[in-house]
């Protein structure tokens, strides 16, 4: 089983810093940043993005984005957690007794979630500020506020709609981040990701992804698969 984690790391990913696990969140985006060198996209917008002295910064004329507020913002990608740290935290004794810093130095198990590769997408960096923690879901009659990237957020709901061809991508992640941190999903949010993990199919680069991160963290059954039984739970 080694000798195959070894082989397949090898064909899919770059040879240098690929070796381990991430442990913390810094050292997980430098590990994801190298698994999306091969797709450099990013993932609510659709823009072409690239490595500038070190820096990935967004073409915003390969979208249509359009900054809503921040320009300075809008021009770099940031790696965004679909599952908020908010989210991993907030149900965490650690977090009431002093928030984020408080969880990283005292809970492996919120470092260990902060840094899984699985819940990191390149978000614009806007997005990824305007989004904050706000729930995903659906709204009715939003205008656009970036504008071709289809990305809809409601500040006084605290609501963001992505692009349909991001929802079952979202669906899956928060399945896989549910099981495996026991982080709980509301009953509405749960048929609304049900409902998203139909209507999007995995792409063929959500698979490749997952397969260079399952190699990394050598766990080769990670395919993030929604069973739809009975019981409605996460395989």
């Amino acid at each position: 089983m080694r000798l195959i984690l070894v082989l397949v790391l090898t064909v899919l990913l770059p040879a240098k810093g690929m070796a381990a696990t991430p442990e913390t969140f810094s050292s997980a985006k430098r590990v994801i940043s190298k698994i999306y060198s091969q797709n450099p996209v990013s993932f609510y917008c659709n823009c072409q993005y690239q490595s500038i002295k070190g820096k990935l910064r967004a073409d915003l004329n390969s979208c249509g984005y359009i900054p809503r507020k921040n320009a300075k913002r809008a021009a770099r990608i940031e790696w965004e957690h679909i599952v908020p740290a908010w989210w991993l935290g907030h149900q965490r004794q650690c977090w009431q007794n002093g928030g984020r810093k408080n969880c990283r130095k005292t809970d492996p198990v919120f470092r260990q979630a902060e840094a899984d590769i699985m819940n990191l997408v390149p978000a614009i960096g806007e997005i990824n500020g305007d989004r904050s923690n706000y729930r995903f879901g659906m709204i009715a009659g939003e205008a656009r506020r970036y504008g071709q990237c289809d990305m809809e957020i409601d500040f006084k709901q605290r609501v963001a709609e992505p692009t349909a061809d991001r929802r079952g991508d979202i669906a899956r992640i928060y399945f896989y981040m549910s099981k495996k941190y026991n982080i709980k999903i509301s009953s509405s949010q749960q048929k609304l990701f049900e409902a998203w993990d139909k209507q999007d199919p995995e792409s063929d680069w959500e698979k490749k992804r997952n397969k260079m991160i399952a190699a990394i963290t050598n766990e080769p059954k990670q395919r993030l698969v929604y069973l739809n039984s009975a019981d409605k739970k996460p395989d």
